[in-house]
């Protein structure tokens, strides 16, 4: 510094001195150093620019491929549905219309017995009495002499008409006691007419309203199949609301698995050793774990083997016969560790009584050591959720499989958010630069006002000379 300074007598002069070679130099070099400082902020302009274009491809391919994920996952989750619903048609229809040929002859048989009781429930005029005829044969006896004999002949009709009404009236009631019978015959064939007729009905109607149904859910498939918009941010919505459900009912699934955990990890502690380590971790408490991993692969299998979920195809894939006998190894061997996990409870209840005996003893609180009354409501309690809550995991299968379909949509959502914020900011990061480089050169030019204001001046000096030498034009 005091060799920079010592060009002349006098330091100031000196600092003078050098800050005008200083600005001189810096006007000298003014153009080069503008067009880089230029070229430089161009060129990070554009290499954040190509990023951010880049970054942004990135996105929209995602999206496309997250768009057919969705798309893909939600026809298979429509098929499903639409399969299931075909299902219940073909049950229905197998189950109760398939018979509909005997249940025709029913109704004829029904239907024919109800006409034959009809016209036979039918009231048949009764036939006129023979003392009519009687009577007409005295009406034309003329002669005295047969006058004689109308009075017996009279006492004789008058005793047969009282015979022949009692026999018509004995008749009559027989007959309408007979039809009367024949009536309350023909109510429960139409009491059973009318209850098939509504179960036909009420069939019919079953379908015809399930047929609603796979209308609306084969309208639903066309548009996924198509791509429509309306589709894909229903799918959207509905996955981002099965991984939130999912990931709650996941929660409480940990929940029970720590519950099952603490039944059975001190009693493995006495059967492994609580002093034995793997690594850093208790072997008990690994075994304890495994036991619970176990229990829910077996409960996973469970419900592949089921075909509740479809986690695993080759399962899903496997013969029927194969597939039941694997629903029965997995179920033996799920109730098998549920049996060791409720065995592991009532150790762990015995276990604690006894730890509690022991520390009363060295108290010496005696009446302490007496086994209380209700203690077997606690074991058995105990016992009963060692033994429900493997198969209570089980259950885990179904949301986990929603969780897994719905995680790669909202990775993907997450994703695609993530590389559109990136690629505005690189955008913002390439203007910043662009523009940064034109406030560099206005700082640059900062030092060189006063040569700049020369040159200025100088400038407009000989643009005014330049006018005032220039021929006036005359018309």
């Amino acid at each position: 510094m005091s060799f920079m300074l010592g060009i002349t007598p006098w330091p100031v002069a000196s600092a003078l001195l050098w800050i005008i070679l200083f600005v001189a130099a810096l006007y000298l070099i003014r153009g080069t150093a503008h067009k880089t400082l230029e070229a430089a902020a161009r060129g990070l302009h554009r290499g954040f620019r190509v990023a951010s274009r880049a970054v942004s491809r990135s996105g929209k391919s995602l999206a496309a491929r997250n768009r057919d994920v969705l798309l893909a996952a939600g026809r298979e989750a429509k098929e499903r549905i639409i399969e299931r619903e075909f299902d219940r048609i073909n049950e229905t229809v197998r189950k109760d219309l398939a018979n509909y040929s005997a249940l025709h002859r029913s109704l004829s048989e029904s239907i024919g017995r109800i006409e034959k009781d009809h016209q036979d429930a039918v009231d048949v005029p009764p036939d006129p009495p023979g003392w009519v005829k009687a009577v007409e044969a005295v009406a034309e006896i003329d002669s005295r002499e047969g006058r004689v004999k109308v009075g017996n002949i009279l006492s004789d009709i008058h005793k047969s008409l009282l015979k022949a009404h009692k026999d018509a009236m004995t008749a009559y009631h027989e007959a309408s006691a007979k039809r009367h019978k024949l009536l309350r015959q023909m109510r429960p064939e139409w009491r059973k007419i009318q209850q098939t007729l509504a179960q036909v009905g009420k069939n019919v109607d079953s379908l015809l309203s399930r047929s609603v149904t796979i209308d609306r859910l084969m309208q639903e498939y066309e548009d996924i199949v198509r791509g429509h918009n309306r589709a894909v941010s229903v799918l959207s919505s509905s996955s981002l609301v099965n991984f939130f459900v999912s990931a709650f009912v996941l929660v409480i699934a940990i929940g029970g698995a720590t519950i099952n955990f603490s039944l059975i990890a001190r009693p493995m502690a006495e059967m492994v050793g609580g002093t034995s380590l793997i690594g850093n971790f208790r072997t008990a408490d690994i075994a304890a774990l495994v036991i619970i991993l176990v229990e829910i692969s077996m409960g996973l299998f469970l419900m592949e083997s089921l075909r509740i979920t479809r986690l695993f195809p080759v399962i899903g894939a496997l013969p029927d016969k194969t597939r039941v006998r694997m629903v029965w190894i997995t179920f033996s061997i799920l109730f098998l560790l549920a049996s060791v996990e409720a065995g592991l409870a009532y150790m762990r209840e015995v276990l604690l009584h006894d730890e509690l005996a022991t520390s009363a003893l060295l108290r010496g609180d005696v009446g302490a050591t007496a086994t209380g009354e209700y203690l077997w409501i606690t074991t058995a309690a105990q016992m009963g959720m060692g033994f429900i809550l493997p198969f209570a995991l089980t259950f885990v299968a179904i949301p986990l499989e929603t969780f897994v379909h719905s995680l790669r949509t909202v990775v993907g959502l997450i994703a695609i958010s993530m590389l559109r914020v990136l690629s505005l900011v690189l955008r913002l990061a390439g203007n910043v630069f662009l523009y940064l480089g034109v406030l560099l050169k206005q700082v640059y030019d900062i030092p060189l006002f006063v040569p700049l204001w020369l040159e200025e001046r100088i400038a407009a000096a000989g643009a005014g000379a330049s006018r005032d030498h220039s021929p006036v034009r005359t018309e």
